[in-house]
């Protein structure tokens, strides 16, 4: 029979034995943290990440006051006779700029608010709802989102969330100001005919003009509406409308009472998991750097070169993607003639990974 060993993320410690202050909780890649220092350096990651959106909501803030001031300059311009009602159509698509460069931002705001919604709803709330277990998983989520960030909500979700909170306004004062100013200066429109007359600039008539105004309104009515329902947004307090009652994330991630819920934002993402395969004569020793470096379990089968007949150990490691440099190098100072095979797995369950649960 194969000998087989669990793959624990960190050594097991007895059940009921309380950890000293001098004992490592975390050991990785040769760090060994305290359980002091952990959370020292945790509480320093989230004040960066805090800072940070701190930056960059200071940003919208800007985009948003340029809007705003161009838009009371163009009106103020229009209304002098002696300018001309252009102005407030330039200034539109100057508004139409100025939004899509504040959706761009607010992409950036909301990966910089995921990362900080992870720490206060898997680390700090944790630490106050008794058993005082974070999920399983928020760790990977935090760590896939360090490695390969990405944002979390499409820019289309951004627009119309920045069109319905604040440029909305913009616009509709926007097309006010303009049919007053065609309409009723220097003198009243006295018929359809004069207002088209008005409307029109250099060779576009004025039916061209309203017609395209008209398209772009309803552009923006059926993005500001379409969107409503998309709530990826992390860092906001949103109405969510009741759905969350029955949503799959609110249930206990381990299905234990007492443990912590998955926050409704958080989509369960993980690093790549894989399954490494290693071919080697020398299994005592290299089992025992990749217990001691990697702190990984390792189960070790019996297997036989059919072109030579010799019999090899092949060990077998469940790792994740970013382990893979750290294990090539172990097995490389142990046994350079090693042969490393390294697969993708489609899910791993266990200690060290996802709990073992019932799957939905």
């Amino acid at each position: 029979m194969p000998e087989t060993d669990a793959n624990p993320a960190m050594p097991p410690k007895p059940p009921d034995s309380p950890a000293s202050e001098s004992e490592p909780v975390w050991t990785y890649r040769g760090y060994r943290l305290r359980a002091s220092e952990f959370t020292t350096a945790m509480v320093h990651f989230f004040r960066a990440e805090v800072q940070r959106a701190n930056v960059w909501r200071q940003r919208l803030d800007t985009t948003t006051n340029w809007a705003v001031v161009t838009t009371g300059a163009a009106i103020t311009i229009a209304f002098n006779q002696s300018a001309h009602h252009s102005v407030i159509l330039l200034n539109t698509l100057l508004i139409t700029m100025f939004l899509g460069i504040e959706a761009r931002r607010y992409r950036y705001y909301e990966l910089w608010s995921y990362r900080i919604r992870l720490m206060e709803t898997d680390f700090f709330a944790s630490m106050l709802v008794p058993p005082f277990h974070p999920a399983a998983d928020w760790a990977e989520s935090l760590a896939e989102n360090l490695l390969h960030p990405s944002f979390p909500i499409s820019i289309w979700e951004a627009f119309g969330r920045r069109l319905r909170r604040n440029y909305y306004l913009i616009y509709i004062i926007l097309a006010a100001a303009w049919l007053v100013r065609i309409g009723l200066l220097p003198d009243q429109a006295v018929s359809w005919g004069d207002f088209f007359q008005r409307a029109a600039i250099g060779s576009l008539s004025g039916e061209v003009l309203i017609i395209s105004g008209i398209a772009f309104y309803a552009f923006l009515f059926l993005t500001a509406i379409f969107t409503v329902g998309l709530h990826q947004a992390s860092g906001e307090v949103l109405p969510r409308f009741g759905e969350l009652d029955h949503h799959p994330a609110i249930t206990h991630v381990n299905g234990e009472e007492g443990q912590s819920p998955r926050p409704w934002f958080r989509l369960g993402r993980r690093r790549q998991q894989l399954l490494a395969l290693i071919i080697t004569d020398r299994a005592q020793e290299v089992s025992h750097s990749i217990l001691k470096e990697l702190n990984r379990g390792v189960t070790a089968m019996q297997g036989t070169g059919m072109y030579t007949g010799k019999t090899h150990s092949v060990l077998m490691i469940a790792l994740t993607v970013t382990e893979v440099p750290h294990l090539k190098a172990v097995v490389r100072q142990t046994d350079a003639q090693a042969f490393v095979i390294v697969s993708p797995a489609r899910e791993i369950l266990g200690r060290g990974f996802m709990p073992l649960q019932e799957q939905r």
